[in-house]
């Protein structure tokens, strides 16, 4: 599929004229001239191959890898949360009913994309996968899923709390503007299991397992029994944190200034 792609990289911190990264990403899809083009952020390690498709939009398999061969504690809690926000990818994918996608590895066909600029909520500085993903849905677009160790690509945890934390916070602060029904259910379960864990603690003999699988189903990421022990008890503290700082970011950059 060599010929039938663009390789996409906006850099980070990109302003494109002053008006942020979707505006460069517009620029940059309107330029190519191929049938596909292929979504990578520009600080991952791109994948072997990319699949042949006739789909719309293929989500591509991704894990996190630290560059360290001994990972610090919060680059082990990182490594076990991704992998199962990977495995829910991958599996609500399958199941025809997608809830995620990254732009870090995401193969396009070119000219949907740029019918979908107008829906990317561009007030928003952030999204643009994840509000194209509910675009794609929408409008009944083809997506499909191809999970295999040849077409993912490798992310890096981030160096500490602070940078995590506000990395969550803002992908949390979108979390108002979905409408996507498939993914503002799931969003909904999240919130709730990890509200009932906090006010019933034995909520975690139920949801461990699942933690477990989710993280464990990523074959190539490695996590021990007492990392994942650690994230499901930090998690709904953690969730909370994130959700409302995040909200409240959002509404404070929505509110009129006098």
């Amino acid at each position: 599929m060599t010929d039938n792609y663009t390789i996409v990289v906006p850099r980070r911190g990109i302003n494109d004229e002053g008006k942020g990264k979707k505006h460069a990403l517009h620029r940059l899809i309107g330029e190519a001239q191929t049938e596909y083009v292929h979504l990578m952020d520009d600080d991952v390690v791109p994948p072997a191959a990319l699949p042949d498709t006739d789909a719309d939009l293929v989500i591509l398999p991704l894990r996190m890898e630290s560059e360290s061969p001994n990972p610090n504690l919060i680059e082990r809690l990182q490594i076990a949360e991704y992998a199962a926000i990977q495995s829910l990818t991958i599996l609500t994918a399958r199941k025809g009913h997608p809830v995620m996608c990254s732009g870090a590895n995401l193969l396009v066909r070119r000219e949907r994309w740029l019918e979908s600029y107008a829906n990317l909520h561009l007030e928003t500085a952030s999204g643009d996968d994840m509000f194209l993903l509910e675009s794609f849905k929408r409008r009944g677009l083809v997506i499909s899923v191809a999970d295999a160790p040849e077409y993912e690509a490798v992310v890096r945890p981030l160096p500490g709390w602070r940078a995590l934390l506000r990395q969550r916070m803002r992908w949390a602060g979108k979390a108002p503007a979905y409408r996507d029904r498939d993914i503002r259910l799931c969003g909904a379960i999240v919130v709730v299991a990890n509200l009932l864990q906090i006010l019933c603690p034995p909520v975690l003999l139920v949801k461990f397992p699942i933690e477990c699988c989710l993280v464990r189903g990523r074959q190539r990421t490695k996590s021990s029994f007492w990392i994942i022990l650690l994230l499901e008890l930090l998690y709904p503290f953690y969730m909370l944190v994130c959700l409302i700082g995040g909200i409240a970011a959002g509404r404070k950059k929505e509110s009129p200034s006098f």
